[in-house]
């Protein structure tokens, strides 16, 4: 009885170890979940945006001038749409839109 209860557990190890390739293999491309954006408005803080010379660069181009306000040292820790409320006039929904296009078109980092 014991000799048969150690072959079926020898017998059901050797299952194991046989699937973990299946389980351990790449999945194919449609099946790998959709890649998060690195970067976004929502969820970035603006210091974090500012110190990274790519993504400065896209805030350069669709918020000229942010990154030399005197004022910005105090945002750093918050993100753009976060200030939204304090410069509608400026930073408006078109444009964090933009911006996070551009930021989800950068490559991963």
């Amino acid at each position: 009885m014991v000799r048969n209860l150690q072959i079926v557990g020898m017998i059901s190890f050797g299952i194991m170890v046989a699937a973990i390739p299946a389980y351990a293999a790449d999945p194919s491309p449609a099946a790998r979940p959709a890649t998060v954006a690195q970067f976004s408005t929502r969820s970035t803080e603006i210091g974090t945006l500012l110190d990274n010379p790519a993504t400065r660069t896209i805030l350069d181009k669709h918020l000229p001038g942010l990154a030399g306000n005197p004022q910005i040292e105090m945002a750093r820790s918050m993100t753009l749409k976060q200030i939204q409320s304090y410069s509608g006039d400026v930073v408006t929904d078109a444009v964090l839109a933009r911006i996070d296009a551009d930021l989800a078109a950068l490559p991963p980092q």
